[in-house]
């Protein structure tokens, strides 16, 4: 299994190298980024977080055990080494249980934490930075870090007991985006200061200590930072190199972590290569695949409605929307606009809470008969260009074929290339 600390090492040391993170659970999206890294012969990190994969199933329905079979027997399909494979756990700690008092949400971060390094995940995010119900509502820096410590302890007992050895690899950090991007309109958005990365690095280093994790601490390989990316419903903060010099330079005051930055979705390919010179070497994707998985899937659904009866059709765009009516829970209060927005925003939004949405029975029936309706039959190249102008050029270069998984996966390849251009495109150049 590649080691990110090599990694993060050469990055240190200058070289414009890094790794992205793959933070879905959706099997298109995980079989498009296996064949992205086949093509570059490269490692492929892949991260659940807690939300999706967790003790009790997550909105997937998947243990963290099952993930690894998941995402494993995908590989082991498209002819992938799982050697490459480095899985991780996202945010793991108390979210899922913030509405519960916060020894008892921690008593659940903890069994969350154990589930994931026995199932074999090796990168793990330790995250406590969000307060618990009887918090305060502005965590203490010291309490965060002390809750990571507790975890960290959790996690190497459980790799020991397991494996025989600890191997595991830590990210920490007090300034959390949020999973999946910001819940809120934002206009602006600030770095976080120099000051605050080396508190939030001293502070967690001294808790490791004082609860005799010193040789964990060596495998803590990156911060959680705010480099000035974000995301809403509607509008994107773009990175801004110049900005970040201080930050850049500040890794050198910090022994071996670079940084890791999070929703770092819908940036432009400059800013990705940017990113990864100014130490931000661990760069996480989420809801941008998904979001590519949606428009590919809408976009077929319009070429079905031209060549195929009405009786045969998936209705898949209908049916989402009716299932997103039925059962609100994961869009409506992250939306709240006018009902006259409510669908422009249930369906195209950066924020892509549809995505919560594909794991539905009634959604995935609709999504094979879409893509079961046009596999049987050819599907005319001028309606590819209209609906999916850069597959329809990939067709007409020889690249893809016309078959509708092909270009669900194209679409979200698309995205996956802008990462690894910026990771490993450099290093081959």
């Amino acid at each position: 299994m590649p080691d990110i600390r090599d990694i993060v090492s050469a990055n240190r040391n200058g070289q414009a190298c890094g790794i992205y993170s793959v933070c879905s659970a959706h099997p298109m999206v995980i079989e498009a980024a296996i064949e992205q890294a086949k093509q570059d012969n490269t490692p492929l990190l892949i991260e659940a977080t807690a939300n999706q994969v967790n003790q009790f199933g997550g909105y997937t329905g998947m243990l963290p055990a099952d993930f690894m079979a998941f995402v494993g027997a995908i590989a082991d399909k498209l002819d992938y080494p799982r050697e490459q494979l480095i899985l991780g756990g996202d945010h793991l700690g108390p979210v899922c249980w913030v509405n519960e008092p916060a020894e008892q949400a921690m008593n659940k971060a903890d069994a969350l934490i154990a589930s994931y390094v026995a199932a074999g995940f090796k990168k793990i995010h330790l995250d406590t930075s969000m307060p618990c119900a009887d918090d305060p509502s502005c965590l203490p820096d010291e309490t965060v870090a002390i809750r990571a410590a507790r975890l960290c302890a959790i996690a190497e007992q459980t790799a020991i007991k397991t494996f025989g050895h600890a191997d595991l690899v830590y990210i920490v950090g007090t300034e959390v985006p949020p999973p999946g991007g910001a819940t809120e309109e934002i206009d602006e958005l600030a770095l976080t200061p120099v000051s605050r990365v080396k508190q939030t690095y001293q502070l967690h280093q001294q808790a490791f200590e004082q609860a005799g994790l010193s040789q964990a601490w060596q495998r803590v390989v990156g911060l959680v930072v705010q480099p000035g990316v974000e995301f809403d419903h509607t509008s994107l903060i773009d990175y801004q190199s110049d900005k970040a010099q201080a930050l850049k330079a500040c890794v050198q005051e910090l022994p071996q972590v670079v940084y890791e930055a999070h929703s770092t979705d819908y940036q432009n390919d400059q800013a990705y290569i940017d990113l990864v010179k100014d130490h931000f070497a661990i760069l996480k994707v989420g809801p941008q695949l998904t979001f590519a998985l949606r428009e590919a899937l809408f976009a077929l659904s319009y070429i079905e409605e031209q060549l195929i009866a009405n009786e045969q059709r998936s209705y898949l765009r209908d049916i989402c929307e009716q299932e997103m009516q039925e059962m609100p829970a994961n869009w409506q209060r992250f939306y709240p606009v006018p009902a006259s927005k409510g669908e422009l925003y249930r369906r195209y939004s950066y924020s892509d809470r549809i995505r919560y949405y594909w794991p539905n029975e009634r959604i995935q029936a609709a999504t094979e008969t879409l893509l079961s309706n046009l596999a049987k039959i050819d599907i005319p190249p001028p309606l590819i260009s209209q609906f999916l102008p850069e597959q329809y050029r990939a067709i007409r270069n020889g690249q893809l074929t016309a078959d509708p998984h092909a270009l669900v996966k194209a679409k979200i390849k698309q995205v996956t290339n802008s990462y690894a251009n910026a990771c490993y495109g450099q290093v081959a150049s």
